[in-house]
């Protein structure tokens, strides 16, 4: 009878000790692969003449779709065989509880190494750009 009820422990300790060590709890998180969007132009803000090889700062606001989105990065886009620049923003996979966005804003950086007159063209729309020239001297 000692025996058995020592069988009897012992394989309940064991089976308690398997169900404990085989959770199946990941304590990894969840990789989130961002979506990225074009977001469009509403304001180009800088300076209207520089010099040549001295960078100039442009401050560029844009809208998102929800205010869970972000700058991702500036990339080129052409329009009607038009070449200009558009505003990336990323957004998270989940579901996005904040629905109101603001405007958001980024800096882009221009420097020419010859003398002339430029556009700097953001897509303003799907069909145009938002222009602001620049005279380089």
């Amino acid at each position: 009878m000692k025996s058995f009820k020592l069988k009897s422990v012992l394989v309940v300790l064991f089976l308690s000790i398997v169900f404990i060590s085989c959770n199946n709890d990941d304590d990894e998180k969840p990789v989130d692969n961002p979506v990225s969007k074009a977001a469009l132009v509403t304001e180009i803000k800088g300076p209207s003449t520089g010099k040549v090889n001295v960078e100039l700062s442009y401050d560029v606001t844009f809208v998102v779709d929800n205010a869970c989105g972000e700058f991702d990065k500036i990339s080129d886009v052409t329009i009607n065989s038009v070449k200009g620049l558009q505003v990336v923003a990323k957004y998270p996979s989940g579901v996005c509880t904040q629905q109101v966005p603001d405007p958001k804003k980024t800096v882009y950086k221009f420097k020419s190494a010859v003398k002339g007159t430029f556009e700097i063209k953001f897509k303003k729309s799907e069909t145009e750009f938002l222009i602001q020239k620049v005279i380089i001297d």
